[in-house]
């Protein structure tokens, strides 16, 4: 089941168990159950005198596992095999049930732990998908940490008969207590977020009461994270306020062009921003939207930022790097469809498409990707692209075009995502030479069109172009005193990860010459 080098790296993980705990199987005489059978009996020999194992499980769903530490009630179990990206989802799940300590803020832990109520968690999640790690990572450690959390890892492959029933068509897709509780990647801090209701509001308090920033930076992202390093460094009190830590680059899967790191990814790159900003005197306040921006009031003020939980921040600069998202295309059916056959993510979500019939609109770079992975997995796809020729790389339309259940469709308008029964059923267009309205039956649409700035909740304040990006000089300076900008929410050409790490760095640069100067 694992190679050498795997199991010696699994049996070095597993010297820090320091509890003893038992591996409970509930197996038939599938081939899947023979397989977790030989997994989990490799687990125990690896670390025999802290971990036992039995095979008298009687769940209904099998294969599955539990994790059961001795005299504590936790209820964590994993149905189907957990590999590929969830490798590491079982590796921890190992660990904090042996009584390893999780990388966790002990406020978030306290509030895990106080939780009170009846949450019985069922998470669908599949091998390829980059998004559902921190989901399964956050509910089984809270199913860990409190015994009135039940959390149940389901891998859809194992139980396609249920993902079909609960129509589920995208990953990671969260039930609790029977009724679906969310889709997408979530933090733990935001799982514990909506199950604690008074968190808001407290959040609010503490934050309002903090002392001035010299440098707040507005985004978590490869600018903002680039931006906080920099102003750190210099000695300067320096805030982070992010939604999300890492932004969009959490929903990427391949980096390849980051120069001097060959290969990683998304979510692991992602980590290592917040790593390598947390190794310096930075205030993270993860989990927090911006909805206003108040400028100074007078040369030499303070810049307040309004938060969506009623707190606000203050700073003698502001360093905005918002970031961007997919950008909808905008027809009937998108939105009602959205997570019942309309997706974003093909590397998330494409698994469960296996054998089906789909579509991705757009035709760059990332659609064509996107239509490649897709072509390996689906029975057939179809590319619809508004443009006379597709824009991705030449290379890649090659590749494109050498797939035998591809069809591409150029200058074509999509006009609506159809659907049945609360799932899709297929696309229309438009052709635009001729007019003429054409529909393809399918059963899930991929949107791949660029992306769009989360510069919403500024218009008005400062400038913006048309496209709605901050405009920026080349110190990363906007037309208000003392607020800067970087990234992808920016008039900088090339959304590239490379380049708004370079803009961030300049900004923090640019405001820590404001503050010397003023």
């Amino acid at each position: 089941m694992l190679d050498d080098q795997l199991k010696a790296q699994l049996a070095a993980y597993l010297e820090r168990v320091q509890q003893p705990f038992e591996l409970v199987a509930s197996l038939d005489d599938s081939e899947t159950s023979a397989q977790m059978h030989d997994l989990l009996k490799t687990i125990q020999s690896l670390r025999s005198d802290k971990i036992s194992l039995r095979t008298d499980g009687s769940d209904a769903r099998k294969p599955s596992f539990t994790l059961q530490r001795q005299g504590a009630a936790t209820q964590l179990r994993f149905a189907g095999l957990p590999l590929g990206h969830e490798f590491t989802s079982l590796v921890l799940a190992l660990l904090w049930t042996g009584g390893h300590p999780p990388k966790v803020e002990q406020d978030v832990i306290e509030q895990i732990k106080a939780l009170d109520g009846d949450f019985n968690f069922e998470v669908y999640m599949s091998l390829s998908c980059h998004n559902c790690p921190d989901v399964v990572q956050a509910l089984s450690l809270m199913a860990i940490l409190n015994p009135k959390v039940k959390t149940t890892v389901i891998e859809g492959g194992a139980f396609q008969k249920e993902v079909t029933e609960r129509e589920i068509m995208a990953v990671p897709m969260v039930f609790m207590n029977g009724s679906v509780f969310g889709s997408g990647r979530m933090t733990i801090e935001e799982i514990v977020a909506k199950l604690d209701t008074g968190a808001a509001s407290r959040d609010a308090a503490k934050l309002s009461a903090k002392e001035a920033f010299d440098v707040l930076i507005i985004g978590g992202g490869p600018a903002g994270a680039a931006a906080a390093v920099y102003a750190a460094r210099k000695g300067i009190r320096t805030g982070v306020a992010a939604e999300r830590f890492g932004g969009q680059v959490n929903d990427t899967l391949a980096i390849e062009n980051y120069i001097s790191v060959l290969e990683t990814d998304g979510p692991k790159f992602a980590a290592a921003l917040e790593a390598h900003t947390r190794a310096y005197d930075v205030d993270i306040m993860n989990l927090q939207r911006a909805e206003k921006l108040i400028p100074a009031a007078h040369p030499g003020g303070l810049v307040e930022v309004q938060l969506a939980n009623g707190g606000s921040l203050k700073a003698k600069t502001v360093i905005l790097s918002t970031g961007a998202r997919w950008r909808n295309v905008n027809v009937p059916g998108e939105a009602e469809y959205k997570n019942k056959g309309v997706a974003y993510c093909p590397h998330c979500d494409g698994p469960l498409f296996k054998g089906k019939r789909v579509s991705v609109i757009g035709g760059g770079n990332s659609g064509i990707e996107a239509a490649i992975d897709l072509a390996g997995l689906v029975a057939h796809v179809t590319v619809v692209e508004f443009a006379d020729q597709l824009k991705a790389d030449a290379v890649l339309v090659k590749k494109l075009h050498s797939l035998p259940n591809v069809t591409v469709i150029t200058n074509a308008q999509t006009t609506e995502i159809t659907g049945a029964n609360g799932k899709v059923n297929g696309l229309s267009y438009k052709d635009r030479t001729s007019g003429v309205e054409h529909h393809v039956e399918l059963e899930g649409v991929f949107v791949q069109i660029g992306l769009v700035p989360n510069t919403e909740w500024l218009k008005g304040t400062l400038e913006l172009s048309k496209f709605g990006e901050i405009i920026v000089d080349a110190k990363g300076q906007t037309n208000l005193p003392g607020v800067f900008a970087a990234g992808d929410c920016t008039t900088v050409p090339y959304k590239q990860i490379v380049i708004a790490a370079g803009a961030g760095a300049t900004a923090a640069l640019s405001a820590f010459d404001h503050l010397i100067r003023n």
